[in-house]
């Protein structure tokens, strides 16, 4: 295996994408371990706010299940069954329209708006926690460069183009 010739730990990557993947890795959970403050208390999953949050910028509309999965940050193979979770805790409700019963509309609740504007203040506090240490310039070059890195990966046409 070739290793990474502009690596100053020599021999710790077989690569220098390696090295890149795997710090783009532990920042990932680095960074989660930050965010998790705010969620798990509140008894919902970084996947369940981000339902949430897709909802209510939809709000009073209600969402398609698939549009919902395809437009998630971070794919979920179990996507009913995140939503089970949020209408038992009803912070969203399934709807079947009668002229089409295969499909389920999803919307959120007050109860699912409420949490959200609980968690808001504390959110900002995280992301400033998280990445506040940085630049506005560092900032938008890691943006650039995440997308880059993405791009062959996505789909043509997706909200994080």
């Amino acid at each position: 295996m070739a290793k990474s010739s502009n690596n100053p730990q020599t021999g710790r990557f077989d690569s220098l994408e390696q090295e890149t993947y795997l710090n783009l890795w532990r920042t990932y959970d680095r960074l989660r371990a930050i965010e998790d403050k705010v969620f798990v208390p509140r008894g919902i999953t970084s996947q369940q706010y981000n339902v949430l949050r897709l909802l209510a910028a939809h709000q009073p509309e209600p969402v398609p299940t698939l549009t919902i999965a395809d437009r998630m940050i971070s794919k979920s193979p179990d996507i009913t069954r995140m939503l089970d979770k949020l209408e038992t805790a009803a912070l969203i409700l399934r709807t079947r329209p009668s002229e089409n019963r295969r499909l389920v509309l999803i919307s959120i609740t007050k109860g699912g708006l409420g949490l959200l504007d609980e968690i808001d203040e504390s959110l900002q506090q995280c992301h400033t926690k998280q990445l506040g240490h940085l630049s506005k310039k560092e900032l938008t070059q890691l943006v650039s460069l995440l997308r880059s890195a993405r791009k062959p990966h996505e789909k043509e046409k997706n909200p994080w183009s």
